[in-house]
């Protein structure tokens, strides 16, 4: 994956930390995203838990209505780094 690391993203991830509730993140989101993105990021991940939790790529795509190219970009990640595993293992934690 290319290192998309600056400044600019740092202070964009910190600001996302310090957010202390639901509420705020739809706040923030709302007027950082469109709704579209929004969207699209939830059903993102949505497809990294159910292939997580070894469903196929038709399955997900039923359940999610998303197509199997994002399905594939978000196997890849699953199986080649670690953003998703990390998130995946902390929702499975409770933090």
């Amino acid at each position: 994956m290319v290192d998309i690391r600056s400044e600019s993203i740092d202070r964009l991830f910190e600001t996302i930390l310090k957010l202390d509730n639901v509420d705020e993140c739809y706040k923030f989101f709302e007027d950082l995203c469109t709704i579209k993105e929004i969207q699209d990021m939830s059903q993102r991940l949505d497809a990294a838990i159910l292939l997580d939790s070894g469903e196929n790529y038709q399955n997900v795509s039923k359940k999610i209505g998303i197509s199997s190219a994002t399905i594939s970009r978000v196997s890849k990640c699953l199986n080649y780094s670690n953003g998703y595993k990390l998130a995946l293992q902390k929702i499975k934690e409770g933090k």
